[in-house]
Formats: C-alpha cells, structure tokens, sequence
C-alpha cells in the first residue's frame, strides 16, 4: 500500500532531477533512421545507462548487429514478481518547417517541456523510471526491470536478436508499455490492442531521362500519372475503402461489447480534429471515427516523387516516378497475406510498375480484463484522479508482438502522452502534470503488482502446507 502523504513528497522533490534527465536525453538527436547519427545513437544508450546507474539501477548497454538496447533495473529477490518497463528512446526526424524552437534544444517554460523525443517516448520513460524509484526506496517486494530501445521508430529490425540475451534481459513475469496516447487531456486510455503496419515503395520507370513534354507529350507515358492511377485502384481517396481483392478477408471485427467500450471512452470528435488540425474527416460519426482509427485497416498514400518539384513549373514528361504507401493492418490480417495481395493487385493494374516492401508490424491484441488489468485500472485512477478508459491504439509498436512471441506474459500499456503533445510532429512537448501523473501511477502499479505476487506466494505456501499434511495422513 502507498502512502499517499509520502509518494506526494518524493513527487515534490524529484522534480529537478526528472526535468535534468530529460533535458539531457531531448538535447540528444537520436534519430534511428539517419545513418550519419549513429554516434548521437551511441550517446544515447550511454546516457540511458548513467540515468539508471546515478538512481542506484544497475544497467548495461546489450549489443546487437544494429543499435542497442539498454536493460536494467532493481531486484529485490528471486521469490518475487519481475516486471519489465518497455520504453524507446530513438526518436522520428524533425525537419518540419513548422518548429518554432530548435527540436533538439530542450526548452523548460511554464511546466511544458519542449523538444524532439519529450513525449515519444523520453518523458513518459522517465516518469516510469521515477515511479519505479519510489517503489524501490520503499522497499515493495517487486523486482523492476527497465527495457528500453533505440529502434522502435524504424520497426525495432534488431529487438528479437537483443532479447535472446537472456542474461542481460531475463524473461519477466509481466511487461508494461508507456509509449501510447491518452483520448484527450483529462481522459486516461488504456489500450489493448495495437494494429500493425506494413509500407511499400511502387516505383515505375518509363524513359532514360526526362523529356520535353512540348516535344513528346501525347506520345510519352508519365509514370506520375501512371502510379497515381495505379493508388486510386487500391483505395477510395474519399472513403478510405480498399479496393485490393481480398484485404478485409480475415479482419476481426470490434465485439459489441468493445464498441460500447469505445463510446463511453469519452472520445469526442471536435477534440480529435482540434488536437491534430484537421479542418473536416471522413464522418462526423464518433463511434464510426473510433472504429476506422483503432479497430480498421487501412491504405494510406504518404508522399509521391519524381519529376521537378522545385519553383514554378517546368513542362517535362518525367522519366521515373515513385509513390510511398502503407497499410495499418489489424487483427487477424498477416502481413506476408497482405502484401501478396498487393503486389498482384497492382500486377493487374499495371504490370511495369515495382512494388517493393518497406518493413512489417504485426498487430497486436492483449487482455483487456483480469486482475492486471483491473491493477493498471486502480493505479491510474490513483495517480491522475480518473477511470481510465478501455481502447484499441491506431499506431503500431514492432517490439510489443516480439515481446509476446519471446516471453508469453501479460504486456498492458500504461502511456503519458496526450493528442497535443505532437507525437511525430513539429514543436512536440511534453508536460509536469502527464509526467507527475505517471511517476504516481507507475509507482502505485508497482504496489499492485507486488500485492498480487504476496497473494500467489500466500496461496503456493498454504497449497505446499495442505499437500505435506496429506502425505502425512
């Protein structure tokens, strides 16, 4: 059982030191996908294991062929429940023309922290980290464990290698994510369930260079115009439906009973467009916007190039285009499934054009009732003061499918962040009460934990006593 009074006091007073920590891992640009940070990517797991280290935690850095993971943590005995805190510290590029202030110059203002990586994913694990902290100086019967990656933005190619290092990461008994968003300020989520993704690249080349398009217009083909077509025959722009034969075969549908979860979420529609500046959707409908962004595939067009793209326009047929695309796939669709169907969709449509796959996540659906489920439930309504809410999560985390492949344990999801904190887009920003909030509910989940595993020690010793009388008998 926490004690209130004295979790409030150790919030208090830890405040600069978690606003230190995290100016120094904002301030590194751990940028995953750019080859040239791989020494910022070094610094990083470096830092990551002195902020362990500094808080009594031990830590080491755990090699693979691509960056690393960092594992670490307290154990307080052998006898008693492990959990593992999954966290990333790598974050997305931040080349937006958009950002008011340098990304990667951590800035302090008004209880706001402002920088690349503040909320995905370096201040909610910290806050974890914290939470953990006060767990431990109380001395709860619970061993902690700290997992934290330097590739989950660019599909974590390299997690499964790095947890075959059992030594280093040991199997846990239970494992915590802190890397997914609230419904709105105010309304704690817990999601259950991740839908996977799965990008590809359809190229198409139809000359050796650029040409005149005064001069061969009409007669040459514009691979541009060409792929265009080519992603209008797999998604309605309108809609959003998807045209590939086959997609929505295997889809599970959300239950009744999920649905009914969904709409008392408290999800409302105004303040989804306003938190990520959309002028209009699809539908107006809440449930039907609820269902497409947790519970629904998807086909999504991110970026066209090829020909000239600078000022003005210059009138030539180009000789190579390319498109960007993925697809958010949810359970049960199989992404080797899906991009078989792809790739010959787009053979009919046009057989010159290359597809190419670019990365796989599969998607993920966990428990969403049972006893740690219902301790997340108690832990976040102590540390933010509100029932959280019980939904599936749009986006897409690699490492938490290896997660439950290698270890078979319960994973639940205990995230910080909030719409408006910019996950992936300029002037992302974190904030004291998301992060004073957590350090209170992972410190109270801790709790929870360690009461459950005093229970099944209770309950393993009164069977062992009821066993030796009967042998006895």
């Amino acid at each position: 059982m926490v004690e209130e009074r004295r979790l409030q006091s150790f919030v208090k007073a830890i405040r600069p030191r978690y606003e230190d920590f995290l100016a120094q891992m904002v301030q590194v640009p751990s940028i995953s996908m750019d080859p040239s940070r791989a020494g910022d990517m070094r610094r990083m797991a470096e830092l990551a294991v002195n902020c362990l280290t500094e808080l009594g935690a031990e830590a080491t850095i755990v090699e693979t062929e691509g960056y690393p993971l960092v594992s670490g943590g307290w154990t307080a005995g052998s006898r008693y429940p492990t959990v593992t805190i999954y966290n990333h510290l790598d974050v997305q590029p931040a080349q937006e023309p958009e950002w008011k202030r340098e990304p990667f110059a951590f800035k302090k203002e008004d209880g706001i922290y402002h920088g690349r990586g503040a909320t995905d994913d370096k201040g909610p694990a910290l806050s974890a980290l914290f939470g953990a902290l006060f767990a431990v100086q109380q001395e709860m019967p619970i061993n902690v464990r700290f997992l934290w990656e330097l590739e989950e933005e660019i599909g974590s190619p390299h997690f499964a290698a790095g947890l075959k290092n059992r030594a280093a990461v040991p199997r846990p008994d239970s494992v915590v994510v802190s890397d997914t968003i609230w419904i709105a300020k105010g309304r704690p989520a817990v999601p259950y369930g991740l839908r996977g993704l799965l990008g590809a690249r359809l190229t198409l080349r139809t000359g050796s260079k650029d040409a005149h398009s005064g001069l061969t217009g009409g007669a040459a083909r514009n691979p541009l115009a060409e792929l265009i077509e080519v992603v209008q025959g797999c998604v309605d722009a309108k809609t959003g439906r998807v045209k590939i034969p086959g997609f929505y075969d295997e889809v599970v549908e959300p239950t009744k009973e999920e649905l009914r979860d969904f709409l008392r979420s408290g999800f409302r529609v105004s303040r989804f467009k306003t938190a990520y500046g959309f002028r209009s959707l699809r539908t107006d409908d809440p449930l039907e916007v609820m269902r497409r962004i947790w519970a629904m595939p998807t086909f999504e067009l991110h970026a066209v190039n090829g020909g000239y793209s600078g000022a003005g326009i210059k009138t030539i047929v180009p000789s190579y285009g390319e498109v960007k695309v993925s697809m958010r796939l949810v359970p049960n669709q199989v992404p080797e499934t899906i991009f078989a169907l792809l790739k010959n969709h787009v053979a009919q449509l046009n057989p010159d054009v290359t597809v190419t796959q670019e990365g796989v996540l599969r998607p993920f659906r966990g428990v969403f009732e049972g006893p740690y489920v219902e301790a997340i439930r108690r832990a976040i309504k102590k540390g933010f003061g509100k029932e959280p809410a019980l939904v599936r999560e749009g986006g897409s985390i690699g490492a938490v499918v290896t997660m439950q492949q290698t270890w078979r344990v319960p994973i639940l999801f205990m995230g910080l962040s909030l719409p408006e904190h910019g996950y992936h887009a300029p002037n992302e920003h974190f904030d004291w009460r998301q992060a004073s909030g957590g350090i209170r509910a992972f410190a109270h989940y801790c709790s929870e934990l360690a009461t459950m595993g005093k229970v099944e020690q209770e309950k393993e010793e009164r069977q062992r006593t009821a066993s030796g009388k009967g042998q006895r008998g």
